[in-house]
């Protein structure tokens, strides 16, 4: 059994400029086939658009306000709103709040640099 916490795993800046602190994946835990990250945005801080060719992602707003959009479509997301982010699709997520924004990342296969590509 694998079991790591949020407080003592380090936390790094993903390549669309979200810090995340990766809870599980292959690279600390005997999970192959996703991830599963929190991510931070500060109060105005947005990610840069991007997407993944291989990556399904589900973001889970945990704290905070935000404006989601995938594809064409914006919404505005709070508490317990789950998104669902297909491959390919341009993804971005921005804090309309006065707090951090948290929320939990699942990505299957697991997240990685490489599968990011930034839309500018």
């Amino acid at each position: 059994m694998d079991i790591q916490n949020l407080d003592r795993v380090p936390a790094f800046i993903t390549k669309d400029g979200s810090e995340i602190r990766e809870l599980l994946a292959h690279r600390n835990s005997c999970i192959r086939n996703q991830s599963l990250a929190e991510a931070r945005l500060p109060p105005d801080g947005s990610t840069t658009p991007h997407r993944h060719e291989r990556t399904e992602e589900i973001y889970y707003i945990l704290q905070g306000t935000g404006q989601m959009q995938v594809g064409e479509e914006i919404h505005q997301v709070v508490p317990g709103d789950a998104v669902a982010i297909p491959p390919g699709a341009r993804h971005q997520i921005t804090n309309t709040g006065n707090e951090i924004l948290k929320f939990l990342c699942c990505c299957a296969p697991a997240y990685e640099h490489d599968d990011t590509l930034l839309d500018r």
